[in-house]
């Protein structure tokens, strides 16, 4: 059927009837919730009663003035705002029928307790499923993974004059995919794409005062990062940047380069200091 204008709204409005039980009683309950007696009209033994007069209603209380017998027949019809009470038949409303707005942002939660439950859309079934928070919260949304934190442990690594040296950084703290080789090439590797920050920090294992010390980030073999200091005393050096990784062949290498005249050691783990160490995890964006 066509229309002029908008389309009714009240597509599935309709009158509704109920039936009651009597007995020698004059309160009753409604099925559906009225502002009022003259929401309803009453029949009883297929009389039609005056509003006010012989009832009165209010939500789901109806009220008779002069109780009614088990053997009465009575009935009513719901008016005015009982067409809004009622439901469409079940399985009517597709998802053609719900706008994108029915969610905004004065609707959405911003977090999942933990006796919540969470709908979503399975793409697979093309239905909606209840999920509780555990499985939502562990099968949804991604993580700043690959991560890792390597370490310099067991001994310092001698680092040769005038050259720039790889740090054998041989322990690891975690290494979330197994992206940092920590016996070989001590490069970290990871197999997904992104943005990654990287943080790196090393200090010669003397108080010698001597110029020019760089901790340099490479990136497939080429200084991509670093920051030049003076060592004077323990001095700790810092490094961090972001470096976008293609997920297949990029690597990342930690190197250190002095030019004292002579071989200078850098520190290693004591006591979980993590003197030099070398780290990344992936961006979420």
């Amino acid at each position: 059927m066509a229309y002029l204008g908008n389309r009714p709204a009240e597509a599935y409005s309709a009158f509704q009837k109920q039936d009651f039980s009597t007995s020698a009683t004059t309160s009753y309950t409604l099925d559906h919730p009225v502002a009022n007696q003259n929401e309803i009209a009453l029949f009883i033994n297929f009389v039609r009663q005056e509003p006010t007069t012989a009832y009165t209603a209010s939500g789901t209380s109806l009220t008779l003035t002069s109780a009614t017998s088990s053997s009465d027949d009575m009935y009513c019809i719901y008016l005015g705002k009982a067409v809004q009470t009622v439901n469409p038949p079940s399985g009517s409303v597709g998802s053609s029928q719900v706008a994108a707005s029915i969610i905004t942002g004065q609707t959405a939660e911003t977090s999942i307790a933990t006796d919540d439950t969470v709908l979503i859309h399975d793409t697979s079934a093309g239905a909606l499923r209840k999920m509780t928070r555990a499985n939502f919260v562990s099968g949804i949304g991604e993580t700043m993974t690959p991560a890792f934190l390597a370490y310099r442990s067991g001994s310092t690594q001698s680092i040769a004059s005038a050259t720039g040296t790889k740090i054998q950084l041989n322990s690891e703290l975690f290494d979330t995919d197994n992206a940092f080789d920590n016996s070989t090439n001590y490069r970290f590797t990871p197999q997904t794409a992104g943005k990654y920050f990287f943080f790196a920090t090393s200090r010669f294992d003397t108080d010698t005062d001597f110029n020019t010390c760089e901790l340099q980030v490479h990136k497939n073999g080429a200084q991509y990062s670093d920051v030049t200091w003076r060592n004077e005393y323990y001095e700790v050096a810092t490094v961090t940047g972001v470096a976008i990784m293609n997920g297949s062949s990029d690597y990342l290498e930690l190197v250190i380069y002095q030019n004292s005249g002579s071989s200078q050691n850098i520190g290693y783990d004591s006591g979980n200091r993590f003197l030099t160490k070398f780290g990344a995890y992936r961006i979420i964006e």
